[in-house]
């Protein structure tokens, strides 16, 4: 009972002293928070791609990474045999667990995925720039989870990347905070083509890679698999990429509508000399004819801006504009 007492002692919870401190630094750090919430210096309050800074893109504005949400499931793993590896994440898993892709067959396997076929073409190209250290961007149309992109970026070039189908994007945005690229990678949700606008885009469940203008084209290898059409907004490439930047490498895979895409960046195109873009562009007549043009089109347009210098590499076209002398 000795202690009886202070049960009956009012009890002071905070004493004056007390109180008058923590209200101080209550009110301290919220001024500190409003500070540094409106102040351009804050992380938070800057678009993650800081490549936006210092260039201005008028017709329209990048996909916002940022306010994606993420993917699920989401699979990824590093490339196998490229002079400069990197990650991407896969949209299409196959059919689990009978028939699941390739690459998470490879992965289960202790494996790395297999270097895709233009991952290796697109290092193999801006290889020669960056042994002469010349800068530029590397436009990717058609970007897919972006395995032509992130080759680019590994290597440190600035990327354009071009991708109308939403699951892919995802997979892009996810492939940038894989290769910690924020600041080189810029993506667009468009299809590029030769005028602004928007234009039906066909999907086929299951198959993301193989997304096509046409129906008939989105369709023509996989019969079998049902097809969504989605709007999406169009652009030239004309109209996004400033006069002032150099573009290194142009690659467009776009199912059957290369001949848009090209018709669209006209001025890009026409640059002189080295200062035009080295080109690579899929050239399947079948996919062509199914959107209303032809590897002839296509190859006569080229010659009107200056490319006259062209090879076939399997389903793909290299074409190169040489300085005159």
């Amino acid at each position: 009972m000795a202690n009886a007492w202070k049960r009956d002692k009012a009890t002071r919870v905070v004493s004056p002293k007390l109180l008058f401190v923590l209200l101080s630094s209550t009110l301290i750090l919220f001024f500190l928070y409003a500070f540094l919430t409106s102040s351009p210096s804050n992380p938070s309050n800057l678009s993650p791609i800081s490549l936006n800074s210092r260039v201005s893109f008028n017709a329209i504005s990048p996909f916002d990474c940022m306010a994606s949400p993420q993917a699920h499931p989401v699979v990824a793993n590093t490339v196998e045999g490229l002079r400069y590896p990197f990650l991407f994440s896969l949209s299409d898993f196959g059919t689990l667990p009978d028939k699941p892709h390739k690459n998470i067959v490879r992965m289960l396997k202790g494996k790395p995925f297999r270097k895709p076929d233009i991952s290796v073409t697109v290092q193999e190209v801006l290889h020669k720039a960056k042994t002469e250290s010349r800068d530029g961007f590397f436009v990717d149309v058609g970007a897919n989870v972006g395995m032509a992109s992130f080759a680019a970026s590994a290597m440190g070039f600035r990327v354009l990347a071009f991708e109308p189908v939403f699951e892919n994007l995802q997979k892009i945005c996810e492939g940038i905070y894989f290769n910690r690229v924020p600041d080189l990678v810029t993506v667009f949700q468009a299809a590029a083509s030769d005028r602004i606008g928007n234009i039906t885009v066909h999907k086929l469940v299951g198959r993301l890679d193989n997304s096509a203008i046409s129906a008939i084209g989105a369709k023509m290898a996989f019969k079998s698999n049902e097809e969504i059409g989605f709007q999406v907004r169009t652009v030239p490439l004309d109209e996004v990429i400033p006069k002032s930047e150099r573009v290194l490498l142009l690659k467009i895979d776009v199912q059957g509508w290369e001949y848009h895409v090209l018709k669209g960046a006209t001025k890009l195109l026409s640059r002189k000399g080295s200062q035009a873009p080295y080109l690579i562009y899929e050239e399947d007549e079948r996919l062509l004819q199914a959107s209303n043009s032809s590897a002839k089109e296509i190859r006569d347009f080229l010659r009107t801006v200056g490319y006259h210098d062209c090879t076939q590499h399997g389903t793909d076209a290299h074409c190169v504009k040489k300085d005159l002398p």
